[in-house]
């Protein structure tokens, strides 16, 4: 007899590679094909909603591996859910507007060619753009094997959408929040417009450092008991070219002030480094409390003009004088001091950065119709001249500066009419200000990670009014009327539902292609010839600010709940979409959008550095689907500490595929196990291993579902990936192939070893299935229909527990007796003495170990035989709990079915073998 034949060798057609780049297109084609988006939403109807609300990615350009790490995220995520029963949600989103788009048609056209075309033509052709990139990143997003609402996706430029930014706006303006005012703000003058704090970059940038004398008017100098002396302030400043601005110097007002015998006048408590520095070099001849000074007047040595001394809480004695040059035009500090003591706000720079005509009829600089027209960071050097002896001193540093986020040239302060969203008054019926209920908001808000909390708190604490107007032509329009006449701004309701109404049919274009008259309701009490529209388009900021608004609350989409359960984003959002988001939502509602924050990291190269073509260091999301699938992928984003910078490299991937073949080759063997398995046994017919990895089996998944619940898939999976490498795969499937493969088809030991792995399998797959979606739905596609349980494909999995069963033996000293028998037979292996443990047994002390069943306690070594002790030859021993087993060749021949040495011949099967096929 062939005894092979009679063996139960596993069987599966579940390939042993998945073949992904070529299998999963295929997949997920069909998924997209059936509408599986719907279908989820189908299966879970009455379940709890978790909603996962898209921040919008920008519509310009192909999809990179931030994006790819962003989406898998919350794809992972929102399957997560979904596997433990709950309907979800996600609705992909795209930013549409903005001046990124605007620069990509401008440089098609060209400068000129831009300027003679219609607003509305422009508007057309940034249109065209975005939408070609919208559907070139959705397809890529679709590769990835992303599941979402993709045939209705949110999409800023949408007429209706375009309708509810401008009605968020509305509100927010009848909630009293929104104003206009002339103020410094950001402003790139390569750009031409308005900056919010978001578009705002921090790079290096080499400015002057220099300390200028002010010279104190006569009248105060009388004042003050110093006629005839040399006596004036010194500023310290790095922007020279904001001196003709000057209408102010502020002094701290807790810290004193000394006159020095020069005549110069500085904080005493700088006083020793300025004179070490060669600034000051006289001795000090008199000292004040800096309210004493207050409201004296000081000459600007560039044009004579007053210059006032006050008191303001910014000024800090730590560095340059302690007496602080103010341009209210040119400063947010300067122009709340401004504010306060009535200084004059000087603005002679224009749009573009270079000084305008009014340096001529403000008489700001000598001989100034040369300055006008030329750019500010040219005039600084023609400056420092005009100053002379009181230059007392220059030099240059290098020091962090902010820097245009799309042009990448440095910004100014520049004093404009702007629209703000006022972040410290209290909007209509609300009790706080808008800053401490977005503060008040984010105290009920779950911030993973905690940390995260650490930094949106103190941006909002600190952040100054929104600036929300931009000078651009791509955009959803500040769509309001002025009234000629009186410059009063209309906030009709009617008129505003109207030109909401408007938006709904023809979009933004509506405000730009049609008349007052048009644009006015019908037996409107405005004259449209007395009106005229503002020009300014809101930030891109405001855009998605609003979306919660635009998606979740409209009832334009069947996007979700709000608030959302969660909004996940990279970091850099919490100066950005996090940001304008609750700030929007805590003007009109007082709540928070989020109930859950969660940030990520970035994607750096396999040295941490940041990726980029020139240093031919990117890895393109494209190119790691085709190499090796998204599913590794997904588990490099899995298995990757997301709350910090990702690293990614072909050998990282590598790794992680050899990290998916383990996951499938487990599957692929528990698969193969459970073929023949028509039914589970009851709970009480498993024996002490079953019970043993069914006990450890639970603890592990529960451990690893509360990581996941936490969004820390990272330690759920390495908990999970110990586990299969340990306990599962390393002892249960080694341990019980002996009763797999030889005991009879229907015996109870085999029927309850297949049943318990059958659990632990389905268990793990809901597990799994969140990130490995493909993998487990082909898993599924080679289940027995016992494990199938009726499950047509992935989408009909719900997370089950594996079984409770009454406790197993502890393993504690069994474990460590596992490891010293196989250090004790490895030696003997190394030196080709032996080729399997079943040729040996073991002798010594039975009763340390907690296995009672005496074939149970044989498979766990998986030896021939367990006793007290042995005839057979000594080859080698161990040491346990300080106790001694002997380890012997086996008494007894070797069965030729199932290779135990438990036979009396090697002719003839053993008693078990026998009984089997003799069966």
């Amino acid at each position: 007899m062939d005894f092979k034949d009679t063996l139960l060798l596993p069987k599966t057609d579940f390939p042993m590679r998945g073949n992904l780049p070529n299998n999963e297109p295929k997949k997920y084609q069909a998924w997209y094909d059936a509408d599986i988006y719907e279908q989820m939403k189908a299966k879970r109807v009455d379940a709890e909603m978790f909603t996962l609300h898209d921040g919008p990615p920008y519509a310009n350009g192909d999809i990179h591996i931030g994006h790819a790490l962003n989406k898998t995220l919350k794809d992972i995520i929102l399957k997560y859910n979904y596997f433990q029963g709950k309907a979800v949600r996600m609705t992909p989103g795209w930013d549409c507007h903005g001046l990124p788009i605007e620069q990509k048609v401008e440089e098609k056209l060209g400068k000129s060619k831009k300027e003679a075309m219609p607003t509305e033509k422009f508007r057309e052709l940034c249109r065209a753009h975005a939408a070609k990139f919208v559907d070139i990143q959705r397809d890529g997003f679709k590769q990835l094997g992303i599941i979402a609402d993709w045939e209705n996706p949110y999409v800023t430029m949408d007429f209706k959408f375009e309708a509810n930014i401008y009605r968020t706006l509305c509100e927010v303006a009848q909630k009293g929040l929104l104003v206009e005012r002339h103020k410094p703000i950001f402003w790139s003058w390569a750009a031409r417009t308005a900056l919010a704090d978001a578009e705002v970059e921090y790079e290096d940038k080499e400015d002057y450092s220099i300390y200028v004398h002010f010279e104190m008017n006569d009248e105060f100098k009388k004042f003050h008991g110093l006629s005839g002396q040399k006596a004036g302030f010194v500023i310290w400043t790095t922007t020279p070219w904001t001196l003709p601005a000057n209408t102010g110097i502020s002094l701290s007002p807790v810290d004193d002030y000394v006159l020095t015998s020069d005549g110069h006048i500085v904080a005493e408590a700088l006083y020793p480094s300025l004179l070490e520095e060669g600034v000051v070099n006289g001795k000090i001849s008199r000292k004040f409390e800096s309210f004493m000074l207050e409201g004296t007047i000081a000459l600007n040595p560039l044009n004579g003009r007053n210059s006032k001394v006050v008191v303001g809480e910014h000024v800090l004695v730590d560095s340059g004088t302690g007496c602080v040059h103010t341009a209210p035009g040119h400063g947010e500090d300067d122009y709340k001091v401004g504010l306060l003591n009535d200084l004059e706000v000087v603005m002679p720079v224009d749009e573009r950065g270079c000084y305008d005509e009014s340096v001529v009829g403000l008489n700001l600089l000598p001989n100034p119709e040369e300055f006008v027209g030329m750019h500010i960071f040219k005039a600084n050097e023609p400056i420092l001249e005009i100053l002379g002896d009181n230059l007392l001193k220059q030099s240059k540093f290098w020091h962090s500066y902010p820097h245009c986020w799309r042009t990448k040239k440095p910004l100014i302060y520049r004093a404009t009419n702007q629209w703000f969203i006022s972040i410290d008054d209290k909007a209509e019926g609300a009790k706080d200000t808008l800053r401490d209920t977005a503060l008040n908001a984010i105290e009920d808000v779950e911030f993973y990670p905690k940390t995260s909390k650490n930094r949106l708190k103190p941006m909002i604490e600190g952040r100054p009014d929104w600036c929300i107007s931009r000078q651009r032509s791509w955009g959803v329009p500040i769509a309001f009327f002025r009234i000629k006449s009186t410059k009063e701004v209309i906030f009709d309701a009617d008129v505003l539902e109207h030109v909401a109404n408007l938006f709904d049919v023809h979009g933004a274009d509506a405000w730009y292609a049609m008349s007052n008259a048009e644009l006015l309701p019908e037996g409107s009490k405005y004259n449209p010839d007395d009106l005229e529209k503002l020009s300014d388009i809101l930030d891109v900021w405001f855009d998605s600010g609003s979306t919660w608004n635009s998606v979740l609350s409209s009832g334009n989409y069947d996007a979700g709940q709000y608030p959302a359960s969660l909004y996940i984003e990279g970091s850099d959002q919490h100066r950005g979409w996090f940001q304008s988001s609750l700030l929007l939502s805590s003007a009109i509602n007082g709540v928070s959008p989020y109930k859950t924050l969660i940030t990520h990291g970035f994607t750096v190269d396999k040295k941490g550095e940041k990726m980029s073509k020139s240093k031919g260091n990117v890895m393109a999301p494209d190119k790691v689907i085709k190499q090796y699938g998204s599913e590794i992928l997904r588990l490099w984003v899995a298995l990757s500490d997301y709350q910090s910078d990702l690293k990614i490299s072909d050998e990282i991937l590598k790794q992680t595929a050899e990290q998916y073949r383990k996951i499938r080759n487990t599957f692929r063997f528990l698969l193969a196990n459970v073929d023949d398995l028509d039914a589970y046994v009851a709970n009480d017919a498993y024996g002490e291993l079953d019970r043993w990895i069914l006990t450890k089996a639970r603890e592990v998944f529960a451990s690893t579902k509360a990581s996941f619940d936490e969004y820390d898939f990272l330690r759920g999976f390495a908990t999970l990936n110990h586990f299969i490498t340990n306990e599962l795969s390393g002892i249960y499937m080694d341990i019980t192939k002996d009763r797999l493969y030889c005991e009879d088809k229907n015996d109870p030991v085999r029927r309850a070893t297949q049943s318990a792995m059958a659990h632990i399998s389905k268990a793990m797959l809901g597990l799994i299935a969140p990130v490995l979606t493909y993998t487990t739905d082909e898993i599924l596609e080679y289940a027995p229909a016992l494990f199938k349980d009726g499950m047509e494909n992935v989408f009909d999995l719900v997370y089950i527990e594996v079984p409770e069963v009454e406790a197993s033996f502890d393993d504690t000293i069994l474990l460590d007796a596992r490891v010293k028998f196989s250090e004790a037979v490895d030696k003997l292996k190394k030196e080709k003495l032996m080729k399997s443990t079943l040729e040996v047994e073991i002798a010594g002390d039975m009763s340390l170990f907690a296995i009672n069943d005496s074939k149970d306690l044989e498979d766990w070594f998986v030896v021939s035989d367990m006793k007290e002790s042995s005839e057979g030859e000594q080859v080698a021993s161990f040491e346990v709990e300080g106790k001694t087993y002997t380890v012997h060749k086996a008494t007894a021949a070797k069965c030729p079915r199932c290779w135990r040495f438990t036979s009396t011949s090697e002719e003839c099967a053993c008693e078990r073998c026998a009984k089997v096929v003799g069966a």
